[in-house]
């Protein structure tokens, strides 16, 4: 097993030199506008994990999905010819979920805010059910009591 350090250098490295084709283009008309979020290397070497993002619509990040497993063998050389190891890594390209989860939590934050305003608003009117203070407290006697 390689070096975790080195496993992450050859992971920025991939992320780069892939990022750096794509902005020169592929001649496939289906690429929209792609970026690379992230690369992970298997502790071997020998698998590349391209985490991507695609701004636009479904049908365009299923065009662009279509695209890059099409070019995955051209990208695969280009990698080879800009690193320096003995075996170049086979390539996997996965859609990259992370702005559909940010705003699923957005979404869900906002619910939740709205809940607590909803929930401020009704304590500021709430009274108590029974006694203001519900605990017991040591009896308090006069002072004619303490004398019998």
């Amino acid at each position: 097993m390689a070096d975790p350090e080195r496993a992450r250098k050859l992971a920025d490295r991939i992320k780069v030199v892939i990022a750096k084709r794509l902005e020169k283009g592929l001649r496939d008309p289906r690429l929209g506008f792609v970026t690379i979020t992230d690369v992970r290397v298997t502790g071997d070497l020998q698998h590349a994990s391209v985490f991507y993002t695609v701004y636009g619509t479904e049908q365009e990040r299923t065009d662009s999905a279509a695209a890059l497993k099409a070019a995955t063998g051209m990208l695969r050389t280009e990698v080879g010819r800009n690193i320096s190891v003995r075996l170049t890594p086979t390539l996997e390209f996965i859609a990259d979920a992370i702005p559909e989860n940010a705003a699923h939590i957005d979404e869900l934050l906002r619910s939740a805010a709205a809940r607590d305003s909803e929930v401020a608003a009704l304590a500021e009117t709430a009274h108590y059910a029974g006694d203001e203070d519900p605990y017991v407290k040591p009896r308090e006697y006069d002072e004619d009591e303490i004398e019998e």
